[in-house]
C-alpha cells in the first residue's frame, strides 16, 4: 500500500508542476524546485512491472505535448530563415505580413504554404513558453524526447512534441495529430496503445476536436455527429489554460492588430489563419456591452456583425489600404474568405459543445483564476464610430453608477477567463451548465 501511496504521490507532484507552471503568470513568488523533490527515477522496483530478464518496465504510455496559437517557428522551406518569431530585429520592427497566409480563390481555403513548422517556440522575449513543461517532463517526470519513426520499448518513458503550423484550420491539425498517434502506435508495435496528451492553449481545442471526430471535417454543414474517434487512442488529456468557450482577448487582438514588439500584426493578415476566427467566444455567452452597461446582442460569427460595426476589413481605411496595396480583386477575394472562415468557425465552436458518448478519457484542467481577464466587449460611441473597449480604464465616457469592473472582467489568467477555462457560462456554481456547453469535467 505504501507503494501505491508513492507512486500516486509523485503522479500528483508531476501534475502540480504543470498547474504551477498554468499559472506562473500570476504570481513573482519563487517555484520550489519540485524536479528534486519529486523525482521518478529511484520508485522501488516492487512497484513497477517486469519483463524479459526481470527487468523493470514502467507502464507510462507515452505524452504528446501539443502547443498553441503562435506556439512553433515558422521557417521558410527556400532559405530556412525563421520568419516566426524570428531575430530580435523582427521581434521589435516586424509587422509580419510575410507569414499571412495565401488564399486559393477557387475553394476559399489557404493555398499551400512556403513556411513550415521548425520546432517549438520556448521562449520569445525573454517569456518561456515551453520550456518550463518539457523540463519538468524530462527532470521530474523521467521523460525521454522521442522521434516519430524511430521503434520504441514498451517501458521507456517517451515524450512527442507535435509541432503544426498553428495558423492552419484547427480540424486540419487534428488530422495532422491522427497522423503522429498511428506512426507512435507503429513505433511501439502496439496497434492498441493509448497516449497522454499535454495541450497548451489552442492546443486544447485541437485534442477535444481529435477525440470527438479524429480525422474527419464535420464543419461542412450544422449536423456533428461524434464518431469518439479518439477515445480509444487516448488514456488522459491535460489541458492548460485552455479557451473551452473562446477568449474575448483573441477576438480584441484580431480587431486591433496583435502587438509584437514595437509593431502589430495588423488585422488583415491574422484574418488569412483559419484558426484565428475559431478562438472567438462562443455563442453561448454574452460577449458584448453598451457604454451603460446593457447587454448586446451581436452574432460575432455573422459577416453583418463585422459590417455594421465597421471592424478590420469593413473599417474604409483598411479597406482603402488593403486596395491600394494588392487590388480590388484581392480585397473582394478577402471578404469571401472572411465569410466562409467565420461560417466554418462558428461550426467549430458549436461542434465542440455537442453531447458525446461516454468517454474513457479522463480529463485534467489547469489554468489561473487570480488575474482580473476580459470577459465582455465594451462599445464606445466616440464621433460617430463604435470603439471597443477590452478594459474599463480604456473608457473615455463612463457612465455614473455602472460597475465595469463587474461587467466587462472576470477572473482568469489574463487571457483566459475561468469560465471559458471549465466551459461554464457562468462561474455561479448553483447556475445550471448551460444545455448546449458539454464538458465532460
Amino acid at each position: 500500500m505504501k507503494g501505491k501511496t508513492n507512486m500516486l504521490h509523485d503522479t500528483r507532484s508531476l501534475l502540480l508542476v504543470f498547474a504551477l507552471a498554468s499559472i506562473s503568470a500570476c504570481s513573482d513568488s519563487v517555484i520550489p524546485d519540485l524536479s528534486r523533490l519529486y523525482s521518478t527515477s529511484d520508485l522501488p522496483s516492487r512497484f513497477q512491472s517486469h519483463g524479459p530478464g526481470n527487468l523493470p518496465v514502467q507502464r507510462q504510455p507515452p505524452v504528446i505535448l501539443i502547443h498553441g496559437a503562435f506556439g512553433s517557428r515558422l521557417n521558410n522551406e527556400a532559405d530556412d530563415e525563421e520568419l516566426w518569431p524570428g531575430n530580435l530585429w523582427r521581434i521589435l520592427f516586424s509587422d509580419y505580413e510575410d507569414i499571412g497566409l495565401s488564399i486559393d480563390a477557387e475553394t476559399l481555403r489557404p493555398a499551400p504554404s512556403v513556411l513550415r513548422p521548425a520546432g517549438v517556440t520556448d521562449k520569445v522575449v525573454g517569456k518561456d513558453y515551453y520550456g518550463a513543461i518539457i523540463r519538468t517532463l524530462e527532470d521530474v517526470g523521467g521523460y525521454t524526447l522521442g522521434t516519430p519513426g524511430e521503434k520504441q520499448q514498451t517501458g521507456k518513458r517517451q515524450y512527442y512534441l507535435f509541432v503544426y503550423d498553428w495558423r492552419e484550420d484547427n480540424v486540419q491539425t487534428a488530422g495532422r495529430l491522427d497522423d503522429l498517434i498511428e506512426q507512435i502506435r507503429k513505433d511501439y508495435a502496439s496497434p492498441e496503445l493509448k497516449v497522454d496528451i499535454v495541450a497548451h492553449s489552442m492546443g486544447g481545442l485541437v485534442t477535444r476536436y481529435y477525440l470527438r471526430y479524429g480525422h474527419e471535417d464535420v464543419l461542412n454543414d450544422n449536423d456533428f455527429p461524434v464518431s469518439g474517434y479518439g477515445f480509444s487512442r487516448v488514456n488522459k488529456v491535460i489541458l492548460l489554460g485552455t479557451p473551452n468557450l473562446g477568449s474575448v482577448s483573441a477576438m480584441v487582438e484580431v480587431l486591433q492588430g496583435l502587438k509584437i514588439g514595437l509593431n502589430r500584426i495588423p488585422p488583415h493578415v491574422m484574418l488569412t489563419w483559419p484558426s484565428t476566427y475559431q478562438l472567438f467566444p462562443h455563442p453561448i455567452l454574452l460577449s458584448m456591452i453598451t457604454l451603460d452597461g446593457k447587454p448586446l446582442e451581436r452574432d460575432f460569427f455573422d459577416t453583418e456583425t463585422w459590417r455594421r460595426f465597421e471592424w478590420t476589413i469593413f473599417n474604409p481605411q483598411v479597406r482603402d489600404s488593403i486596395i491600394e496595396n494588392k487590388g480590388e480583386d484581392y480585397y473582394q477575394l478577402l471578404v469571401r474568405y472572411f465569410d466562409r472562415q467565420l461560417e466554418r468557425a462558428r461550426r467549430f465552436v458549436w461542434s465542440l459543445s455537442v453531447p458525446t458518448p461516454e468517454s474513457p478519457v479522463r480529463y485534467i484542467v489547469f489554468g489561473g483564476d487570480c488575474e482580473l481577464t476580459p470577459a465582455r466587449l465594451l462599445v464606445e460611441e466616440v464621433e460617430g464610430e463604435s470603439v471597443v473597449r477590452l478594459f474599463p480604464s480604456e473608457i473615455e465616457s463612463p457612465v455614473d453608477g455602472v460597475n465595469y469592473d463587474l461587467l466587462m472582467l472576470e477572473p482568469g489568467d489574463g487571457r483566459v477567463t475561468k469560465p471559458s477555462l471549465i466551459a461554464r457560462d457562468a462561474l455561479d456554481p448553483t447556475i445550471p451548465r448551460h444545455r448546449y456547453s458539454y464538458f465532460p469535467l
